[in-house]
């Protein structure tokens, strides 16, 4: 169980392996660039359309024979490079496995969540964990433009980027004191009511003001549903008019019978704030909004509304208590041992690194909740503490459960707020893979990369241009890891080393120093169409390597006596290449995967939960207003039209499967085919533990970055056994 932290095992071949790539380099830079100013995507044929000097076409048609010229010419050091580096590859390590401590300047400004999450003891209430599977596209830029994708290094930084400002954002739960709805909603910024002031925000920063449109977006918008008037009344205290500072406008005390001093909306000496619904100044101990105590809400003893000597009012009849929510803000889980360490909690809003220069977030999409330095710190369960508790307008949400549905699922423009495994594929190419990598380091400390073979080796017959494309990132500490290739690769997919990676992560210890694990396979497999026996014969293989790697990896070493792992999940990711609606799939959807592992999407074979999304978007129109950002596309995606006008569709009989189908009338079945897959199983657990999904979610916020919506599963872990 030695992890690869170099391609290779010796300091001489790793620089042979260097000294090769530096002669193969500039004619495979040459001839990428070739090929794609040969293929231009439907964004640079719109500009060159409207270019009227025709400028971009005269560039294209002058570096195109000059890159032919540039290639001609290092053709002969490129075969010289060949020669040393194929034979190199025989003895190359099958991935590589890097870590990334936190370094000082990041543990003082508070970043320790990327640090790792906290490994200790396994809580008797169990953990939860949350997966996210990605299919990125980033092949060649040559390659990629045949998916209306291009400029392949700037997507792979821009890809880092947006997930780690997702994932890094602080989880939101809303919980709802109401007779009719118990539920609480999880974390996500997607499902919060308007009402809060926006700004434009790539992560959450509470000591910032700056925005990446300038000055003009930390302009706060006004409120769009109000907890004192729902007309949009004028007399409203917290819509004052312009220049009014004074309390003769204040409904507490409208005749002026009191002081501002004595008045609850108005209390003396406090400063400006905006967090209050009930008072523009700064937080009074006397506020009903801040009380810390459970009963000032349902008694409303403290109410200005309806103070003493009125007659007491229903929460339901309150405008200042219309819903009794109260909402949690979560950090993601910092390690203990990097506390000791002087690394600090992780805030996600002062994350190093981020970019505000990002096109993560818009106007519409992130809300900030302000809260003062004095006021808020982080409490041992990592939650923010001293939140007000206070009324949250209601509003129809994102997050829905559809009939009997035990967890919530939406679409979500974000991905989820503390991400604690990331599985990706379509990583091919080699300086993409390097930039993804130094981007997602910022928030996940443990990441497997450059999975794969190159050139001839093994079961792996046929020359590979390409390595697997796999890429696995993790907040918990990577124990052991295994990569395997498919032997039975077709056409185009040949040149890939397509396969399946596993690993073995160590998510906590038991009261018995028992260590508890969990098992984590990403995969990608065959994409050629009508080739379901291939794709059967490669889930029979996952299967039974799955079965081999979990078994050799809960082998103690040779003469050494260890308790037997405790095994908190077993989990696959990864880009299947066929729907769980198509007729042409029928043999994978009945493949014995379905039976050992659940999709928490699927009914059965054939037939998908109502609310399960296509996850393949139609690349004719990845450039398009309506799509181009995360929060355009997640709106389209939420309306029935929209998808079928944007998503790929199982193909029809009277349409060629190759064809663009916007405008397309013909009937479609589903909501499109959904081929990116997280399945679970609770095979091999202790007797008494019990999975549960807490959520699922289709996320957009790679829009105009892959052909591909991304998935992500949050799953709860309970033991079974009492809180002591």
């Amino acid at each position: 169980m030695v992890l690869h932290t170099t391609p290779y095992s010796s300091a001489c071949l790793h620089f042979l392996d260097g000294l090769s790539w530096s002669l193969v380099f500039p004619c495979y830079w040459l001839l990428d660039r070739l090929l794609a100013s040969c293929v231009a995507t439907s964004l640079e044929k719109r500009q060159r359309s409207q270019d009227p000097c025709s400028f971009l076409t005269l560039c294209v048609l002058i570096s195109a024979p000059l890159y032919l010229l540039l290639l001609l010419a290092s053709l002969p050091f490129a075969l010289l490079g060949f020669i040393i580096w194929a034979p190199l590859q025989a003895v190359r390590q099958p991935y590589l496995y890097t870590y990334r401590r936190p370094d000082k300047h990041q543990a003082e400004q508070g970043q320790a969540g990327t640090g790792g999450t906290s490994i200790g003891e396994w809580r008797p209430q169990g953990r939860s964990f949350c997966f996210c599977s990605a299919n990125v596209c980033l092949l060649p830029d040559s390659l990629a433009r045949f998916n209306n994708l291009s400029d392949t290094h700037r997507r792979a930084r821009e890809v880092g980027k947006r997930i780690c400002n997702g994932a890094s954002r602080p989880q939101i739960k809303i919980y709802i004191d109401s007779p009719t709805n118990t539920s609480i909603s999880a974390a996500s910024f997607s499902s919060l009511a308007t009402g809060f002031r926006r700004t434009s925000s790539l992560d959450h920063r509470p000591d910032q003001t700056h925005t990446t449109n300038g000055p003009a977006d930390t302009e706060t918008e006004p409120l769009t549903e109000c907890p004192i008037h729902p007309s949009g009344a004028t007399d409203c205290p917290l819509h004052p008019a312009a220049g009014d500072q004074g309390s003769s406008g204040c409904p507490l005390h409208p005749d002026g019978t009191q002081t501002i001093a004595d008045c609850q909306r108005h209390p003396a000496g406090a400063n400006n704030s905006s967090d209050c619904p009930v008072h523009t100044s700064g937080e009074a101990p006397d506020c009903p909004m801040h009380s810390a105590g459970p009963q000032s809400v349902p008694g409303h003893h403290d109410c200005p509304m309806h103070g003493e000597g009125t007659q007491p009012k229903s929460s339901t009849d309150c405008p200042l208590h219309t819903s009794g929510v109260q909402i949690s803000i979560s950090a993601p889980e910092p390690d203990p041992q990097e506390e000791e360490a002087e690394t600090g909690n992780h805030r996600p809003g002062d994350q190093a690194g981020g970019d505000t220069g990002s096109m993560t977030a818009s106007r519409e999409s992130l809300a900030r909740y302000h809260v003062g330095d004095s006021g808020v710190g982080i409490s041992s369960n990592n939650t923010l503490s001293h939140v007000p508790r206070t009324s949250v307008f209601k509003r129809p949400g994102r997050k829905r459960r559809h009939g009997d549905e035990t967890f919530d699922h939406e679409i979500s423009a974000f991905f989820p707020a503390n991400l604690d495994f990331l599985a990706l594929q379509e990583v091919f190419d080699h300086g993409s893979t390097t930039r993804l990598r130094q981007q997602l380091h910022r928030y996940f400390p443990y990441v497997l990369s450059d999975v794969g073979r190159y050139g001839w080796k093994g079961c792996c017959s046929r020359f590979k241009f390409l390595n697997s494309g796999l890429m696995l990132a993790s907040r918990y500490p990577i124990l052991d890891a295994r990569y395997e290739c498919y032997p039975n690769g077709r056409g185009e997919d040949t040149l890939a080393a397509k396969g399946v990676l596993f690993a073995k992560v160590h998510v906590g210890t038991s009261h018995q120093e028992q260590r508890v694990v969990g098992y984590l396979t990403c995969t990608h497999l065959h994409a050629i169409e009508g080739d379901a026996s291939v794709r059967c014969e490669q889930l029979d293989l996952l299967l039974r390597w799955g079965a081999e790697f979990r078994h050799s990896s809960s082998q103690p070493p040779e003469g050494e006596k260890v308790l037997e792992d405790l095994v908190a999940f077993d989990v696959i990711l990864g880009d299947l290449n066929f729907d769980n609606c198509s007729s042409e799939d029928k043999l994978e959807q009945q493949h014995a995967l379905f039976t050992q592992y659940k999709d928490p999407c699927r009914l059965g074979p054939g037939e998908d939960k109502p609310w399960a999304l296509g996850t393949l978007l139609d690349p004719s129109g990845l450039y398009e207003d309506e799509v181009s950002t995360p929060e355009s596309l997640q709106k389209v995606m939420e309306n029935e039209e929209g998808r079928k006008e944007y998503l790929v569709f199982p193909p029809s009989k009277s349409q060629c499967p190759a064809s663009s189908q916007k405008g397309r009338k013909i009937p479609l079945k589903g909501n499109g085919r959904r081929i990116d897959y997280i399945l679970y199983s609770d095979e091999g657990q202790q007797q008494d533990w019990k999975l549960e999904i807490e959520e699922f979610s289709f996320v957009t916020q790679l829009a105009s970055l892959t052909d591909h919506l991304s998935v992500a599963m949050r799953l709860a872990v309970s033991t079974g056994e009492e809180e002591p």
